[in-house]
């Protein structure tokens, strides 16, 4: 077969179940061949949204992937990709290439060269018989540890060589694997937590990505500590819980701040704790817990009192077994949701005049408010855009299952919520595509 339909066909091999393209390029059509449905835009940052937003929606489980033409093409989808890589989504852009005799000829693009800094990984397909290979690297570097996106550039006079349908027929899907941290590492920690006086939990993306949502709910119970979430992270705790502190991002709830002030310790579970204005800055004095499966987040913006490399899912178990052999739930936290329950009404009730005015012309926070009691957001995805509708409705949105929002921003392009929520809402509609091949 030809290497565009080996690259087809191992995407099909690894559960895609669309591609989001934008002409031309031969693969939309290897991809329709091989039952995977092609989704074209008609803009390449919004293709690559798309991707984004299904990959973030599946958690990464389902192949997320982007193709393109060389030159234009590819340059043009660059601030999608920057997006993707400073939010960690899992995806893989899968550009033509110029002809391997004038790739590198001036002033022609070079995909390889130029996103190198924004993805995981690059690699240029050489020789038809590495697609195997190339696509394996790729797949697996966007997948393990923290996830981002990876690219495999495709030389368009590659495309039609020939690779033995051999080679593709043993190609077999990547395994993902993911490691808890230091056991005696994380009892130590774990013992600080529980005897801390005014614990918080500041959880972030990772948490979505291990689908440790539930392990989050019943750590923050059992110790009975508040919960933020980062603005990637928004949906990882549902905020309609008595223990929810809501978001922490360029805008804030009135709660968060409150207990970041009050703190004594702070436990980053499956976050970066990276100095952005995306993000809330943590007071200094704070005793710092700081769970990753990214060696570089450690120690990187705050100094980690009790560093732990692995899976937020794996350290969140191994949390609540450590704390429950310590003697579980500690003393005297019988009034933290009565608490918070005040601290919340008090801030909604200093914003209550500004969510229910009346004035002329419309106050966009008016908006927010109406939006809030006409949408049900057990049944919606909601993401924002940059600047203004994304710190307007932030801090008040309360979303309530993991995905339910689709918060981020450490790169923030103006658009990108519309590539980002309709990936979203392919993963409802995606399923349909393989009936109207048994027809």
């Amino acid at each position: 077969m030809k290497v565009v339909d080996a690259i087809a066909r191992i995407l099909k091999i690894e559960g895609a179940e669309f591609l989001s393209a934008y002409p031309t390029t031969p693969l939309i059509e290897a991809t329709a061949k091989a039952e995977i449905r092609p989704v074209l835009c008609r803009q390449e940052r919004v293709g690559v949204g798309i991707a984004d937003g299904y990959a973030r929606v599946t958690n990464g489980k389902k192949l997320a992937a982007f193709c393109m033409q060389y030159g234009p093409g590819a340059e043009n989808a660059f601030p999608g990709v920057a997006t993707a890589y400073s939010d960690s989504t899992p995806m893989l852009l899968l550009p033509l290439g110029h002809q391997r005799d004038r790739a590198q000829v001036f002033p022609l693009f070079s995909s390889a060269r130029t996103f190198a800094s924004v993805t995981k990984g690059v690699e240029t397909i050489t020789v038809g018989s590495q697609v195997a290979d190339v696509m394996r690297r790729a797949i697996s570097l966007m997948r393990m540890g923290r996830p981002g996106p990876t690219m495999v550039e495709i030389p368009a006079d590659v495309v039609n060589e020939e690779v033995p349908d051999a080679l593709i027929a043993a190609y077999r899907p990547v395994k993902v694997t993911a490691a808890g941290a230091n056991v005696r590492e994380v009892e130590a920690a774990a013992r600080v937590l529980r005897e801390a006086r005014r614990p918080v939990i500041h959880a972030g993306q990772g948490v979505l990505y291990s689908e440790a949502s539930d392990d989050l709910i019943e750590l923050a119970e059992l110790l009975q500590a508040p919960v933020m979430a980062t603005l990637e992270g928004k949906s990882a705790f549902p905020e309609d819980h008595p223990l929810a502190l809501g978001t922490g991002g360029p805008a804030v709830t009135g709660q968060t701040l409150h207990y970041l002030r009050e703190a004594d310790v702070v436990f980053g579970i499956g976050c970066s704790f990276t100095r952005h204005g995306m993000a809330t800055t943590i007071p200094a004095g704070k005793t710092i817990i700081h769970a990753t499966n990214d060696e570089r987040d450690l120690n990187k913006s705050y100094v980690a009192d009790y560093p732990l490399l692995g899976d937020a899912r794996l350290v969140l178990r191994q949390f609540i077994e450590a704390i429950k052999s310590q003697g579980g739930r500690p003393a005297g936290r019988e009034s933290v949701r009565a608490e918070l329950e005040g601290v919340r009404a008090a801030w909604l009730a200093e914003w209550a005049p500004t969510l229910g005015s009346a004035e002329v012309p419309m106050t966009p926070y008016r908006v927010i408010a109406e939006f809030m009691r006409t949408v049900d957001p057990r049944e919606a995805i909601v993401t924002h855009d940059s600047g203004s509708p994304r710190d307007q409705l932030l801090p008040f949105y309360r979303s309530v299952s993991p995905r339910g929002y689709l918060g981020w921003g450490k790169s923030h392009a103006l658009g990108t919520g519309l590539g980002l929520i309709i990936g979203a809402k392919l993963r409802n509609c995606c399923v349909l595509w393989p009936r109207l091949f048994s027809k």
